[in-house]
This record gives C-alpha cells, structure tokens and sequence, in this order.
C-alpha cells in the first residue's frame, strides 16, 4: 500500500515532486496563497487543498480530513530570517509552528483510535529558528515529544543536530546544507524527523552510519566533521558544533547532547 501524505504550507509542493518517484500519494494540501493554490489544482487535482492550516486540528479530529501516514511542512521562515524581523513566536507566521504540531496531534489521535500506525512527521525551516531569544525551538520540541515544557539548552541557542525522547515522540533533527546535494547554491535548512511508530527511528534517517559511503563532500575538512558527528551514533549523539548540548528538564537521564524522558524510546 503507497504510503500518503499531508502537506502543510504546500507551497508549489516540492514534496510531491521529491516523493512521486517513491510512489507516496499526496492526501491533500494546505496552501493560501493565490498562486501556489492554482498551480496545485492545476497539477494535482485530485488532493484536496484545505486552506487555512489553523483549521486542521479540529476538521482532523472530526474526521473531515484524512489523517495521513505522514505530515510534512515547511512553516513560514520569515519569524525566524535573518531576512525578516525575527519576531519569532510574537509573529503570527512564526506561531504557525505550533499549530504544526496541534496538526500532528490531531493525526495520531485519530490513527490510535483506527488501530493505525502512528504518522511520521516531516519539517523544515531556516537555521534562525535554532537561535531565538524566545526559545521557538524549545516550544517545538517539547511539543513534538510531549515533554509539556519548553526544552532549554545554555544561551538558548541549539545545537545544528539532536535528538530527544519523549512520552509521545522521539524527534532528531539536523542542519543540512544545499550544496552538498547536487544544488548549485548554499542553502542551509534545518529538517526534522519526528514518530512514535515502532520500528522508526528518526535518527538513522538524519544521521550517517559511523563508516560513511564514498565521499559525503569535496574538502577533506568537512568529511573530517561528519565522519566526526557519526562517531556519536543514534543514541549518544555528539554535538557537531561548540555549543554545549545538556537539555534542562526535570528527570530523565542526560548524554551527549541527547535528552531522554524515557529510556524506553532510545533503546
């Protein structure tokens, strides 16, 4: 069975284009802006777009919409740019990340109660969502993983990659740049892995496997700091930059760079 998605802040729906090939079926789209909107009916007219993104938790739950094997998203960046006015969560754009997550709630309330697997969310933004001085990306995680808290880290400025464990949901996530993908340009963004479901782990999406395959870029330097941020492994991760990595919450156990809730998720 072909796996189907939810995309949210669609856009021109770059997601369609990279998973057609995979045979991953787009469920239906949430997009307002006028032209993305027609180019999505144009181009895909049997997904439904739904509009308004903050409607989708309670249409989810009431069973108007779908809820898909999978959530994807790129919620607005200019909260966070160094292009716009960094007023992080103040900025109703930059809010839409907890909504984000009110989304994915509501999509694996739904699948429980069908006995389905639960999703496995996707998400991506600009690396000035990791340095706000509201801690947006605290919010998020301790969203994502059901902590009920902001997560916090010193200076309030997170580390490029992670990984955390949660009651709901083990999340990772990792700075990853354009150039080193066969794109001529330097576009680096932040992606984040987030499910509960079993047998999935975030972490071996993101993260290398300590032997590397072939050449992961063109200066000896930088394949000397991936095959350095493998070393760490998906349960001990290791920090890939200068920033120390301890995670402040009550409980739990502290490593590396890795916060955990509950022992269980990182076995």
């Amino acid at each position: 069975m072909a796996l189907t998605f939810g995309s949210v802040c669609s856009g021109i729906e770059a997601a369609s284009v990279a998973w057609e090939p995979l045979g991953w079926i787009p469920a239906w789209f949430s997009e307002i802006e006028p032209f993305p909107c027609e180019l999505l009916d144009q181009r895909v007219p049997w997904a439904v777009n739904y509009g308004d993104m903050t409607t989708l938790p309670e249409r989810i739950r009431a069973r108007e919409i779908e809820a898909p094997d999978l959530l994807c998203g790129g919620t607005p960046c200019q909260a966070f740019s160094v292009a716009g006015k960094r007023q992080s969560l103040a900025d109703n754009r930059g809010n839409l990340i907890l909504i984000f997550c009110e989304i994915a709630n509501a999509i694996e309330d739904v699948r429980n109660e069908d006995e389905l697997p639960p999703p496995i969310i996707f998400w991506e933004n600009v690396p000035g969502v990791l340095r706000t001085k509201d801690n947006a990306f605290g919010c998020f995680l301790g969203e994502l993983c059901g902590a009920k808290f902001p997560l916090e880290v010193p200076s309030r400025r997170w580390p490029s990659a992670g990984l955390v464990a949660g009651p709901k949901r083990r999340v990772a996530w990792r700075t990853l740049d354009a150039q080193f993908f066969g794109v001529p340009q330097r576009r680096k963004r932040v992606f984040v892995i987030a499910s509960s479901r079993q047998g999935f782990n975030p972490a071996k999406v993101l993260f290398e496997r300590p032997s590397l395959r072939g050449d992961s870029c063109e200066s000896a330097e930088k394949r000397e700091a991936i095959a350095s941020f493998a070393e760490g492994g998906f349960g001990t991760f290791r920090q890939t930059d200068d920033q120390a990595g301890t995670l402040k919450a009550s409980g739990g156990v502290i490593w590396g760079g890795v916060r955990d809730f509950d022992n269980r998720h990182l076995s």
